[in-house]
């Protein structure tokens, strides 16, 4: 659905402030050990010319494709290469978000389109405020809160924080307007690139890098939300407007599929401890599996198909009791983004409405749909031990999210950490299920094969898809 060679032709930025009111990230990118010279033409283009061009003119289409270069060299842009120092792995993460909001009108940015979906806007206050909150309010003694009403309006879920604002009414915060809430990212970033300029002079630094490392991660996470969130917002627009004007994929054949078998045995999950991960990914411990195979691939569009013109929306005998119940109530007969029009199948994408891609992995299913099509299949979905010891090895985060079948629980011997912070995994362990292998908008360098996502077996509007698992 996001294919990064394809995110250019937008004719308009509108980032309301930006790196050209920074001349400290403008300093941290034009010493980029992956060409910064080269990043900091580019960036001033964009800035000056595509965003805030001179009175009276537009930029040309010659300028405009130097700017939709740049957008394509942040949002794709290669980790191993641009984050080799905190300040590198900090300043790309915070442009990258701003890249992914540039195609957007701030009216776009304002829509809240169901309870689950937070507004563009708020995304970028909110990723904001998570480093002013558990850093420079901690370790920054100089620094100067940008506005204490944001520590309501910019809280997620943080309780040891203070009360915010309730999550189904994120899109009523008309105010304060986008160019506050860049002006407070700009301030944010200067900030931050200050404190990371002292490193090794500051105390507190080992710390400091703990959270840094946490808080990037946070922005990426929230990367690829805004992604899905602006989805399902333009999906409810009846002209169904894309996000990205580039071409359609072309229609491509399904890989045939075929099954690897791993045997029985004593594994370990979870992660050594090398690197960044998230609290919930460890403690790293024994798990007995049973000899199991799995599928080469998700599984495509196309297939899925067989099982909604097989009766499969309409047979009980393939749904859990709960996921019956969700589909009777919600009269679903269909994935989220398909619509049957003129005896052709559609699917809206982050391209607007295109023709169903029979080869493309069928994507927005709840965790519902994905085991009621396990169970016609007569296989079912793997567990998340299955999938991570499959995963293990090189490559990177797949096309979708694959459902798996277990629940998200503390692994044996999990401590969520002290304080607020403690917040951000642990509480959310009850009633939700595991997803592994990242997805086509999970940013470079975000994804590993011990990462835990989860959600609720009702959600849908992720990039969220299935792989099949059977017995040996």
């Amino acid at each position: 659905d996001l294919d990064p060679r394809g995110l250019g032709r937008h004719q308009n930025f509108c980032l309301h402030g930006g790196l050209q009111h920074r001349p400290r990230a403008q300093r941290q990118i034009r010493a980029h050990p992956a060409g910064g010279n080269f990043l900091q033409q580019m960036l001033q283009v964009i800035a000056h010319v595509t965003i805030s061009p001179p009175a009276g003119k537009k930029a040309s289409a010659g300028l405009r494709y130097i700017a939709e270069t740049l957008f394509l060299m942040i949002v794709t842009a290669d980790e191993a290469a641009l984050t080799q120092t905190p300040a590198n792995l900090f300043s790309t993460v915070r442009a990258r978000t701003e890249a992914l909001a540039a195609p957007l009108s701030p009216e776009d940015m304002m829509v809240q389109s169901m309870p689950d979906v937070s507004p563009t806007k708020w995304h970028l206050g909110h990723t904001s405020w998570f480093f002013e909150t558990f850093i420079l309010k901690n370790f920054s003694p100089a620094y100067k809160v940008f506005d204490e009403a944001y520590n309501y309006l910019f809280n997620s879920y943080y309780n040891a924080v203070g009360d915010r604002q309730p999550r189904p009414k994120r899109g009523m915060l008309t105010r304060p307007p986008l160019s506050d809430v860049m002006a407070y990212r700009a301030q944010v970033t200067e900030a931050m690139l200050d404190l990371i300029g002292l490193a090794e002079k500051h105390k507190d630094w080992p710390g400091i890098l703990k959270l840094l490392e946490l808080g990037c991660h946070h922005e990426q996470q929230h990367q690829e939300l805004l992604l899905t969130d602006i989805k399902h917002v333009l999906f409810q627009n009846p002209f169904k407007p894309a996000y990205s004007q580039a071409a359609p994929d072309k229609a491509k054949k399904t890989e045939k599929l075929s099954w690897r078998g791993f045997a029985e045995g004593l594994v370990e999950i979870g992660h050594l401890g090398d690197g960044f991960s998230f609290d919930c990914e460890g403690p790293r411990h024994k798990v007995y599996l049973n000899a199991f195979e799995l599928a080469s691939r998700p599984v495509s569009n196309g297939e899925y198909l067989e099982f909604i013109e097989d009766g499969g929306y309409a047979r009980p005998d393939h749904w859990l009791s709960d996921g019956w119940a969700h589909i009777c109530q919600k009269e679903l007969s269909r994935p989220l983004y398909w619509e049957r029009r003129d005896q052709e199948w559609r699917e809206f994408t982050l391209r607007g409405e295109q023709p169903l891609n029979p080869g493309a992995p069928v994507c927005h299913l709840s965790y519902y749909e994905a085991d009621a099509y396990a169970r016609w299949k007569e296989v079912r979905l793997p567990t998340e031990a299955e999938l991570e010891i499959a995963a293990n090895g090189p490559g990177g985060p797949g096309e979708v999210w694959q459902w798996t079948s277990s629940a998200y629980s503390p692994y044996p011997g999990f401590k969520a950490a002290k304080g607020a912070v403690g917040e951000y995994n642990g509480k959310f362990m009850c009633s939700q299920m595991v997803l592994r292998g990242g997805s086509g908008a999970t940013a470079e360098g975000h994804w590993r094969p011990t990462y835990r996502n989860f959600f609720y077996p009702p959600d849908a509007w992720q990039f969220t898809g299935l792989r099949l698992a059977r017995a040996r």
